[in-house]
C-alpha cells in the first residue's frame, strides 16, 4: 500500500505502539469519553455548539448532541481504504459545513454497512462506486476538517502497522489535487519536507486533503488542556496510552 499523510506521518511526529492480533468486534465506547475525544478534534471555540455523532456498532452513528454551528464531530472506527476491518481504529475528526453535507456521508455510510455484515473488501468496492458514480459528492466550496486531538490510532509507518499517537493537523478539502501542482514533495522520512503544505489522496483522487500541520508549541498546548481525556483514554484501553510502548 503507498504511504499517506495518514499512514506514513505517525513514526515521525507521535508516539508509536507496535502491531498485534486484533479482534476485528468494534466497542462500544463510554458516551461520555467517546463525546469528549471527538470534540477535542476541534478549537475549543467551536466545541460547545458542535455537533456529536456516537457509534453503535449494531447499527451505525446516532445523534448524541445537537449543534448550530455547522461543525460535525464523530470518532472514526471504520477506514474503509484500508479494505480491512479492525477494532483498535480511533480517528477523532470534526468536519465543517461542507465536509458534513459531502465527507461525513461516506463515514456513516461505510459504519452503518459494516454493522449490517458487509465485509471489509465489498465495502471498499461499494465506497468505491459511490464516489465514481458521484453518490458521495466532493465538497463543492473551500472548507476543511479539524484533526488537533491531541491522539488517535490509526496505520503507521515503518512497518505500516496501526500505532496510537499525538499529531494535531487540519485538512483542507482537495479533491483531485496533487502535490505536484503544488510543488510540494512530501519525504516521510524527513520532518522538514512535513512543514509546509502538502496533499493526501485518501484512497481515491476525490477523497484528497491539503495538509496543514498543527506548531510544536501548539501541539505541547494541546497535549496540556488534554491531560486529563489522555488518563481517560489511557486507563480505557491500554493501547490508547500514549507512552505505553507494547500492547
Amino acid at each position: 500500500m503507498k504511504p499517506t499523510f495518514i499512514t506514513a506521518l505517525i513514526a515521525i511526529l507521535g508516539f508509536a505502539t507496535p502491531g498485534y492480533a486484533i479482534d476485528t468486534t468494534l466497542d462500544t465506547m463510554p458516551p461520555k469519553l467517546e463525546i469528549a475525544l471527538a470534540l477535542s478534534a476541534a478549537p475549543p471555540h467551536l466545541r460547545d455548539k458542535a455537533t456529536v455523532h456516537l457509534l453503535d456498532p449494531k447499527t451505525g452513528y446516532k445523534l448524541a448532541q445537537e449543534g448550530s454551528n455547522g461543525i460535525t464531530c464523530i470518532v472514526e472506527r471504520t477506514q474503509w481504504e484500508l479494505g480491512d476491518f479492525r477494532n483498535d481504529i480511533y480517528v477523532p475528526l470534526c468536519y465543517d459545513a461542507e465536509g458534513t453535507k459531502t465527507y461525513l456521508k461516506y463515514i456513516m455510510d461505510t459504519a452503518a454497512m459494516r454493522a449490517q455484515g458487509m465485509g471489509p473488501a465489498e465495502l471498499k468496492a461499494e465506497v468505491e462506486k459511490r464516489f465514481r458514480d458521484k453518490t458521495y459528492p466532493v465538497p463543492a466550496k473551500p472548507g476543511l476538517s479539524y484533526m488537533i486531538a491531541p491522539i488517535m490510532r490509526t496505520l503507521g509507518p515503518p512497518d505500516f502497522k496501526v500505532s496510537t499517537m499525538a499529531m494535531p493537523h487540519l485538512m483542507f478539502y482537495a479533491p483531485y489535487l496533487t502535490n505536484a501542482e503544488i510543488g510540494a514533495a512530501p519525504d516521510f522520512t524527513n520532518f522538514d519536507s512535513l512543514l509546509y503544505p502538502f496533499v493526501d489522496k485518501q484512497g481515491n483522487p476525490e477523497h484528497s486533503y491539503m495538509i496543514q500541520m498543527i506548531g510544536a508549541a501548539e501541539k505541547a498546548n494541546i497535549l496540556a488542556e488534554h491531560k486529563q481525556l489522555l488518563t481517560d483514554l489511557c486507563a480505557y484501553r491500554d493501547l490508547l496510552c500514549l507512552d505505553h510502548m507494547e500492547h
